[in-house]
């Protein structure tokens, strides 16, 4: 257990040396604008890249369909212009709904 929280705590102190860094070494001066838009694209990434690979499991093995399925109802939903709670809860729904009947 103390494992756990000496990682956690070395990865918030990681965090903020990292968010420190850049106006340390930047001062006053804006990032190039090419630069800035693969920061505000690295966001997404790592979501999209964390629910894949929670999904999926390792190397694929353990693919978990009613999740999968609950992002779909989800991604449907938004696609229809539903609010993002509203799409938050039929996904969530969806899923557990699945995962009882099977």
């Amino acid at each position: 257990m103390l494992t756990i929280w000496l990682c956690i705590a070395a990865t918030a102190v990681l965090s903020m040396a990292i968010k420190g860094a850049a106006p340390a070494f930047l001062g006053s001066r804006q990032l190039p604008e090419r630069a800035s838009g693969i920061i505000a694209l690295l966001a997404p990434a790592l979501l999209a890249a964390l629910v894949v690979t929670d999904l999926l499991g390792a190397r694929w093995t353990n693919v978990d369909l009613s999740g999968i399925a609950g992002v779909g109802v989800a991604a449907t939903a938004r696609l229809l212009r539903a609010p993002i709670l509203v799409a938050i809860v039929l996904g969530v729904a969806s899923t557990a709904l699945l995962r009882t009947v099977a």
